[in-house]
């Protein structure tokens, strides 16, 4: 599978008579929350301060025990991208937060003032031989990534801690197969585990370009349970997402990407742009992070330029 959502009931039958990787005790892990910051807990990985939620009561007992006046309510499955979760500055918004979620089971994690976001994506084969790609930086908008920048502007320990981490939760989890782990860096230099994808990811893609092994290839050789593909980076790299608001009525200036060899575009063949919605990326390679970031920043902008908004609903997508 590389997908988190598959029912681990499933995949526990198909256990009992196939070879499953991830198998289900990883995915059913790493679907829920609730279980994923459990297991954290449980294995002594650092994570955010965290209360399951499953009535209100939860709330009134678990608000100000988490150790902080701000928190993130977030539903326990399938939120991804900034859906399925709020930020509460006191009881009264976290109450209402959670009827607006309908009530299904939450998790409330104290609000932490990171530094940074980063991720790691690695795999782990069969055997327990694991490798990494270099570390990415994640900036987001409006709660979905944007861009991810790498090598990741951290120090040295930083890195390593990361990597280390993340080993430890591919062991822990008995894992095969790609994995990625979302962490955020404190002005300290700790390093707390966001969350955890059991397949390969958004932060990732820089790879089509960059990487002697791309994550999906990667994936296929896990899977098949050949050995781990070199993950050597060519050369620094940003990754910009395309969502469905770079969309008007007419496509974005890919012309404008295509003057630069070092530029390469990849798109994903869906129809219908939607706001919010992935529609594609970008990568910029470049002789340093900040040549590509600049670059990158510069090309997201003149992609947009000049393009008329499509109406929907009768009312426009302003930029």
């Amino acid at each position: 599978t590389e997908f988190e959502n598959v029912p681990a009931i499933t995949l526990e039958m198909l256990e009992s008579t196939h070879l499953v990787r991830p198998s289900a005790l990883a995915v059913s892990t790493t679907q829920d929350r609730i279980r994923e910051k459990q297991f954290l807990r449980n294995h002594n990985i650092p994570t955010n301060n965290f209360a399951p939620i499953l009535i209100e009561e939860d709330l009134v007992t678990s608000f100000s025990q988490i150790g902080s006046t701000s928190a993130i309510l977030k539903t326990s499955r399938l939120g991804y991208d900034g859906k399925g979760q709020k930020k509460v500055d006191s009881l009264d918004d976290a109450l209402q937060a959670f009827r607006t979620m309908k009530k299904v089971p939450c998790v409330l994690e104290k609000f932490v003032p990171f530094e940074r976001e980063i991720s790691v994506v690695m795999a782990r084969t069969a055997s327990g031989e694991s490798v990494s790609y270099p570390i990415g930086e994640n900036i987001h908008e409006q709660g979905i990534l944007d861009m991810t920048i790498v090598p990741a502007r951290v120090q040295d320990s930083v890195s390593n801690k990361a990597q280390t981490i993340a080993r430890s939760i591919a062991g822990a989890l008995n894992y095969e197969g790609v994995l990625a782990v979302e962490m955020f860096v404190l002005s300290s230099g700790e390093v707390l585990v966001n969350e955890i994808a059991p397949r390969p990811h958004n932060s990732g893609h820089y790879t089509l370009d960059a990487c002697a092994t791309d994550q999906f290839e990667q994936q296929v050789r896990m899977l098949c349970g050949w050995p781990p593909g070199d993950t050597t980076l060519h050369s620094p790299v940003v990754m910009v997402n395309l969502l469905g608001d770079a969309w008007g009525q007419s496509e974005p200036h890919w012309e404008r990407l295509a003057r630069h060899s070092n530029v390469k575009l990849h798109l994903y063949g869906k129809k219908e742009p939607r706001m919010g919605r992935k529609m594609g990326h970008f990568n910029v390679l470049a002789k340093s992070t900040d040549d590509a970031l600049k670059l990158a920043t510069q090309l997201k902008r003149e992609i947009r330029e000049f393009v008329e908004p499509v109406e929907t609903n009768n009312s426009k997508i302003e930029y």
